[in-house]
């Protein structure tokens, strides 16, 4: 009886290895997989910052559900140019600024700088500015404390860096993820129109030229200069040193920016879907972040506003941090400008902080930042473009004919878009 009964266990046991090892199997190539996760998840949260808030809360409270299909395209275009900033940094080992100062003339060098500086402190602006609304719609501190108290964490979570890059992707992830959690909960209490939302996801659509300055704004907040700088820093974290470790390096960055992209598509459509489906339902106009916070509350409840606040501030602590880190990229890398850290990242907060003492409209200077960001961004995306596009610095990983055509129909797209916006500005 006991043989029998130990036969028949040892059979069952024999039967399940092999799921136990199929499983082991999938743990290990998941573990493999999230060694490379991080990079894009830092480089995401610039993807979904307060400029992000203001320009989607506008587009989805004046134009409906119309602009969704922006941030599904500027998503797309994300993806494409940070994979490409990620194969710039495996395969040379250098960040995009550094591959400059070595390609292009030290003149054009100083003119990157400036411009990508100012890049920097516009969307450092937008980034420092959320994090103080945050506090003060959340906790109601007083603005000029929010400000201290922000300016004092940024610092905080970009100095983390010394304990290493895990460390500041865990704390970002996790500060993503309460973006995301937040959202989430304002999505399930907005009850939008879902049929409406895949209609003017997949079909493009501008309704006037007030819309177009909107569709700029929002293709500016969602495809950032600063973070394609940055993301050719980061990847240099995992040290990649024969070809083919530099292949698997590759690949695994390609999944990693995929999921963080998507996820920042997916709170972005959603600031867009919660804004229409609250706001222009009810025909109300929203001329500040305070606003759209202040109205939630009355109609959906204090989850909904205090979700709203939440996010905001995880939003403007999360890159405001990130922004800092990207103009320590820009500063050290076009002209080789020696400076403390502290006074590289103090320079890049600035203009938030200026913004707010002034008393000048947050919500107006988010915008503007935006579509600021949007004049800027093809330069970036030409330097990138010409040195990937170099096989004597690329080796394996040069461009191929399709990629190229498709970053220069992205910039073409991009400064046409601008100068459309410019003469509509003027007429």
């Amino acid at each position: 009886m006991n043989k029998e009964y130990f036969v028949k266990n040892l059979s069952s046991i024999e039967a399940t290895r092999p799921r136990i090892n199929n499983s082991l199997i999938i743990l290990k190539k998941l573990r493999g997989v999230l060694k490379f996760f991080g990079p894009a998840f830092i480089v995401s949260v610039a993807y979904i910052d307060p400029g992000n808030f203001a320009t989607n809360i506008s587009g989805g409270s004046i134009f409906n559900y119309n602009l969704l299909w922006v941030i599904l395209w500027s998503n797309l275009m994300a993806i494409f140019l940070q994979i490409m900033s990620a194969k710039l940094g495996i395969a040379t080992g250098k960040n995009l600024t550094e591959m400059c100062r070595d390609v292009f003339s030290k003149k054009a060098n100083w003119f990157f700088y400036i411009v990508s500086t100012l890049a920097a402190m516009a969307t450092t602006m937008a980034e420092f500015i959320g994090g103080v609304l945050g506090l003060y719609l959340l906790f109601r501190i007083p603005l000029n404390y929010s400000v201290l108290l922000t300016a004092i964490i940024t610092l905080l979570i970009a100095y983390l860096q010394k304990y290493g890059q895990r460390v500041v992707e865990i704390v970002i992830t996790i500060l993503v993820a309460i973006i995301c959690v937040s959202y989430t909960i304002e999505l399930f209490l907005a009850k939008p129109e879902w049929n409406q939302v895949a209609i003017h996801t997949l079909l493009p659509s501008i309704p006037n030229s007030q819309s177009l300055l909107i569709a700029v704004g929002m293709l500016g907040a969602t495809v950032m200069p600063h973070v394609i700088y940055l993301h050719s820093e980061l990847v240099q974290s995992r040290n990649s040193e024969t070809l083919e470790e530099k292949k698997t390096h590759l690949k695994m960055e390609k999944i990693d920016v995929f999921v963080a992209m998507n996820i920042a598509f997916i709170v972005n459509a959603a600031m867009v879907i919660v804004s229409a489906s609250v706001f222009y339902s009810r025909d109300i106009t929203v001329d500040s972040i305070e606003q759209a916070h202040r109205s939630l509350e009355p109609l959906l409840g204090t989850l909904s506003s205090g979700a709203f606040g939440a996010a905001l501030l995880a939003s403007g602590f999360s890159s405001s941090s990130v922004g800092a880190m990207a103009g320590e990229t820009i500063m050290d890398g076009f002209v080789d400008v020696k400076m403390p850290a502290i006074i590289r990242r103090i320079i890049t907060m600035l203009p938030g902080i200026l913004i707010i003492l002034i008393g000048v409209n947050p919500m107006k200077a988010l915008l503007m930042s935006q579509v600021c960001l949007s004049f800027v961004l093809p330069v970036t995306i030409i330097c990138m473009l010409i040195i990937t596009s170099r096989k004597d610095l690329m080796g394996a990983f040069v461009n191929k004919p399709i990629v190229k055509y498709l970053g220069w129909l992205i910039a073409v797209v991009i400064i046409v878009l601008n100068a459309v916006l410019i003469y509509s500005s003027l007429i």
